[in-house]
């Protein structure tokens, strides 16, 4: 949860206060996607182990995204960041959805 908010403090403040909210942003990115990482879910169908991987995509996206607000000076990272979010609100439906199955 902590991890969401940084992302999400990070993300509002970019445009403010562009070198602190891309440390809060990557901070909160690394933190999401560790409890990503460690909370995976293990075995099932196809379909689950289909949505855990597109789970991991999108935290990986949101790491992408906080390296890109280091290494460029435009709003490349938006896109990455887009990428992420959609991936992982998608999953959040999906995967205990199939869980339920």
């Amino acid at each position: 949860m902590l991890g969401a908010l940084l992302i999400l403090a990070g993300a509002m403040l970019k445009f403010s206060f562009s070198n602190e909210a891309s440390y809060i942003y990557a901070i909160g990115a690394v933190l999401f996607a560790v409890m990503q990482f460690l909370g995976r879910v293990r075995g099932g169908s196809i379909a689950l182990r289909r949505l855990v991987a597109m789970q991991t995509l999108g935290a990986v996206a949101l790491i992408v995204a906080a390296v890109l607000m280091f290494t460029h000076r435009h709003n490349e990272w938006i896109i990455a960041m887009t990428i992420g979010a959609l991936l992982q609100l998608y999953t959040s439906f999906r995967i205990p959805h199939e869980m339920d199955n």
